[in-house]
């Protein structure tokens, strides 16, 4: 059991760590160096071998990724493009899980079409941390990432619950497609409105009572398991209640939080989500051995063969999918093409290229029971477990390895820049005008008097006065281009310096710890405001 291995989950926590670090100096996503990573730690000889409990790694690991997910994703982007993603999000994975499901029962001998549909909605899912991460740092138009991280929100609630219907037709050997279809939309629905509910509760807690940036923290960490457990409670989908919560909480995130919460709160997650994805990725390959032993009917040539064709099967379907899924509802409803811009069929196939499979699947793998209700072994097992890591570790090396070639090739260049910097002055120039008149309306006595004042309204004057010639120009002028960065890193460095001040004040006792923690917490929040 887990708590036996403790110094080995510490050391595997270190080892997660260093891959990643390793991971950023040669500027290669981390997932790819930790399943790479986790591949060899599995080959070690003498390694531990750790059993998790397949009941316990959906209820661990799926409502923190999962509400992490939805917590990072725009409510507004999410809307503009929900036809894209409601047609990656469901059609794909129903298309993809039936067509795995076929090509499994042909493929590989005592399939079962339940069989088929269970590890179709297994891998259907592409991970949304494989493809931020891959793609963080190459200039794609944003679009493209939008679609893949709203993408990533649903893909998992559809899979998953495609999972649960074909889990439960293998274990009672029983399946009706009419009855199954029923309960999708009652399970769905359910489980949707009881995140909703579960999220305005939370909602009026951080809004209406006296809490702190810990206790707010610590309430986002509670969240997602109270909204999973309860919907799993009353049997509909515990995924989509952390789904539609996290959205909902995110879209009112501003009017909850202060900012020392915001700042706790993001740090919490960043570090939880990526020790949650390191251990799965890592302790999934550690039962990599005794799965290969598992395989009793079947030879480790066979299942690699097996799953090289099925990995190859999902990366096809998925390319097949997203041209016509693009152009075909353009060509059938006036509306579309009136409302969306045609797509180019190069951002079409870079979409369709980014499918890297990730920790959803991993933790659906790992959630196939040891057994069937009569106690006897759950057929096909490690072979399911098997195809799934090889589907993973083929589409995140091979593609994920990819990617920067293929967006070279096909000549796609991130668009959004000059538009950004625009919008980014329009903002600037509201915000200002916004103070100014607020100056102006409440402080006009102390204006007149007052020369501290004055230089406050000045400077905003001053500010409009600049951000309007920029945005007259359309661009941002040469000089500053080359401006703005220097003088960014200069106050960078005078944030450094007052930290070397701060460092001799507490070596030397020259002012109190509380005061030197105090000024060390406000140039924390300079240095992120100016990095950021």
């Amino acid at each position: 059991m887990i708590q036996d291995n403790l110094l080995l989950v510490l050391c595997l926590l270190f080892v997660i760590s260093f891959l990643t670090m390793l991971s950023s100096k040669l500027k290669i996503a981390y997932p790819i160096f930790l399943v790479i990573g986790g591949l060899l730690i599995s080959l070690i000889p003498g390694i531990p071998h750790i059993t998790l409990q397949p009941d316990l790694v959906f209820l661990i690991f799926l409502p923190p990724l999962l509400y992490a997910a939805a917590w990072n994703t725009s409510w507004n982007d999410f809307w503009k493009f929900k036809r894209p993603i409601s047609m990656l999000g469901f059609g794909l994975v129903i298309f993809t899980s039936a067509a795995v499901a076929w090509i499994s029962k042909m493929l590989i001998p005592d399939f079962s079409l339940a069989a088929g549909f269970l590890l179709g909605g297994i891998i259907s899912p592409p991970d949304a941390v494989a493809a931020t991460s891959v793609l963080a740092g190459l200039k794609v138009p944003k679009r493209v990432t939008t679609i893949l991280e709203g993408e990533s929100l649903v893909n998992d609630a559809a899979s998953l619950i495609v999972f649960r219907f074909a889990l439960a037709a293998v274990v009672t050997g029983q399946f009706n497609i009419w009855e199954a279809t029923q309960t999708f939309f009652v399970v769905a629905i359910a489980g949707l409105l009881i995140g909703l509910a579960i999220a305005h509760i939370a909602y009026a807690i951080h809004r209406y009572f006296p809490t702190t940036p810990a206790i707010d923290a610590a309430f986002t960490l509670i969240t997602p398991y109270i909204m999973y457990i309860t919907a799993e409670h009353f049997h509909v989908s515990g995924v989509l209640a952390v789904v539609a919560g996290g959205l909902f909480l995110t879209y009112r995130s501003q009017d909850i939080f202060s900012y020392e919460a915001r700042i706790q709160v993001m740090g919490l997650w960043d570090t939880l989500v990526f020790l949650l994805n390191g251990v799965v990725f890592i302790m999934i390959w550690l039962q990599l051995p005794g799965i290969i032993k598992g395989m009793e009917n079947y030879s480790v040539a066979q299942a690699v063969s097996y799953a090289i064709i099925i990995s190859l099967a999902t990366i096809a379907i998925r390319i097949l999918w997203v041209f016509p899924g693009a152009y075909l509802p353009r060509l059938l409803f006036k509306s579309i093409r009136e409302k969306e811009t045609r797509p180019g069929w190069q951002l079409i196939l870079l979409t369709g290229w980014s499918g890297m499979r990730g920790v959803v699947s991993l933790a659906s793998a790992l959630a196939v029971p040891l057994t069937l209700a009569n106690n006897q072994a759950f057929p096909h097992r490690n072979l399911i477990l098997f195809i799934t890591f090889v589907v993973i570790l083929f589409t995140l090396v091979l593609q994920g390895l990819s990617l920067k070639p293929v967006i070279r090739l096909l000549k796609i260049k991130g668009d959004e820049k000059d538009t950004e910097n625009m919008q980014m002055l329009d903002m600037r120039l509201r915000l200002a005008n916004a103070v100014l008149a607020h100056i102006d309306d409440k402080y006009s006595n102390e204006i007149e008097t007052n020369e501290t004042y004055k230089r406050v309204r000045d400077r905003y004057a001053r500010m409009i006065e600049i951000t309007q010639k920029k945005l007259d120009a359309r661009e941002l002028p040469e000089e500053e281009k080359t401006f703005l960065p220097h003088y960014r890193q200069m106050l960078l460095e005078l944030v450094e310096i007052r930290r070397h001040e701060l460092a001799y004040f507490r070596h030397h006792n020259t002012f109190s710890e509380e005061l030197i923690r105090e000024r060390e917490w406000e140039l924390d929040l300079e240095e992120a405001r100016l990095r950021g």
